[in-house]
């Protein structure tokens, strides 16, 4: 586990000293060469920094070996890249084009972070909804149901079938507080919807299936492990439009890049016509 940990740091602080190795000018006298691969050097101080601290003189050895056999790996490879640039590739421009998407990026990522409303109203899912409810239709069939798995040595197991079927609002709430210490898994939220399959997976084979889970409205069963207490509330076939509950979180993050979209485009405006007041901006015909 150590070697694959050291590993790791050192392909982490590689892309770095790929770099920095042939940017120093300065370098200390009795700097020590640590790799060469044709014209680039590795020196040690290339690594300052890099290595944590208070670490022993024998892990920092197995740090560096590691680090230098992969730099020399990456380091022939770009040797090779370098033989092979296609004839008018600009890498100058390349590297300036990413390096301003990168700063746009984080600008923009700034601004959404400082200046977007990320609070979706109930009525704006209900629009979004009702406008667009045609293109979810489902691929599954999905249901609204209460189920349980729990191990047949948990305890108080006996006293799970008599909650269940309870109506009182006391035997009710004893059985979500016994689920939550105890069940292996359980839903109990009756307004949320799942994929059949999702259910039936927590199932031996053929318990809860598409095929049969219409004529499966209630059940408890029980193997040598567990004891499965299954009620059906309501069931949406496959191909029907999704209820807006079980799209909502898409639905949420739809709205939010739309939202997301509008304010970049606005802030764009917004700095054009500023750079126009400003004489800021020279277009030649």
């Amino acid at each position: 586990m150590k070697n694959k940990t050291y590993f790791t740091i050192g392909l982490l602080l590689l892309s770095v000293a790929c770099f920095r190795c042939q940017l120093r000018e300065n370098r200390p006298q009795d700097d020590r060469q640590l790799a060469r691969v044709y014209n680039k050097t590795l020196y040690l101080s290339d690594m300052d920094g890099m290595l944590p601290s208070g670490i022993s003189a024998e892990d920092s050895t197995l740090i560096i070996e590691k680090f230098v056999k992969n730099w020399v790996r990456e380091t022939a490879m770009l040797h090779e890249a370098e033989q092979n640039i296609p004839k008018g590739l600009d890498i100058n421009q390349l590297v300036e084009n990413y390096r301003a998407s990168l700063v746009k990026h984080n600008y923009e990522n700034i601004v959404v972070e400082r200046l977007l409303d990320s609070v979706v109203t109930k009525a704006e899912l209900e629009s979004f909804y009702e406008k667009n409810k045609d293109q979810y239709q489902l691929e599954s069939p999905i249901i609204r149901c209460r189920f349980i798995k729990a191990s047949q040595k948990a305890p108080q197991v006996g006293q799970i079938e008599k909650w269940w079927n309870s109506k009182t609002p006391s035997d009710e709430l004893a059985l979500e507080n016994w689920c939550r210490t105890n069940a292996t898994v359980h839903h109990l939220q009756e307004g949320t919807w799942y994929k059949v399959v999702d259910i039936g997976a927590y199932m031996p084979q053929g318990f809860l299936t598409v095929d049969n889970v219409n004529n499966k409205k209630q059940f408890i069963q029980k193997d040598s492990e567990f004891i499965y207490l299954f009620e059906l509330r309501e069931l949406i076939s496959k191909t029907e439009i999704a209820p807006l509950a079980y799209i909502e979180d898409q639905a949420k993050k739809v709205i939010l890049h739309k939202r997301k979209t509008q304010l970049l485009e606005e802030l764009k405006d917004k700095l054009y016509d500023e750079a126009l007041r400003n004489n800021g901006v020279s277009i030649y015909q």
